[in-house]
């Protein structure tokens, strides 16, 4: 038995098989294009319940940084940033120049410490040559004395 020679009887009419087929087929598109628009609906629906928020402060406060922007002239700091630059150069510049000085100056302390240190044994040896000198001049004295001890001795009478 095919699809073609099935015959149902309903209510004293008679429907082929085919032609049920060809019903149940028209009635699911119908049913699937009428839950699709239900579903398509709801969803329409639930776009239109979203609240799309004010936007008249945003556009109002995007025209004051715009104002800001002009009235700090943006289009000069490119100007002022290489200006700064410039200046951040020369100080860099001064600053080793300063670092060179400064260890110059280092230098020159250990210098004079070290002159001070010599100055002060030179002091001592000063100090301690004019004690020497002081000696030999006593001795001098005392070989002087000597020879005039001697000399007087060798002529008593001084002829």
């Amino acid at each position: 038995m095919s699809l073609e020679e099935s015959n149902i009887t309903v209510g004293g009419l008679q429907f082929k098989g085919v032609y049920i087929a060809l019903l149940l087929t028209i009635v699911s598109t119908i049913g699937g294009t009428i839950w699709t628009a239900s579903a398509l609906y709801g969803r329409l629906e639930s776009v239109e319940a979203i609240q799309v928020p004010d936007i008249t402060p945003l556009t109002k406060r995007l025209v004051l940084i715009e104002q800001e922007l002009t009235a700090n002239d943006v289009s000069e700091l490119q100007g002022k940033l290489a200006a700064l630059g410039v200046n951040l150069e020369t100080i860099i510049e001064q600053q080793q120049k300063l670092l060179t000085v400064q260890e110059k100056v280092t230098d020159l302390d250990k210098q004079v410490a070290e002159i001070q240190s010599t100055v002060l044994k030179a002091e001592i040896i000063a100090g301690q040559a004019q004690q020497a000198v002081a000696k030999i001049d006593r001795l001098q004295t005392e070989v002087n004395d000597l020879w005039s001890g001697l000399d007087y001795l060798s002529d008593p009478y001084q002829n």
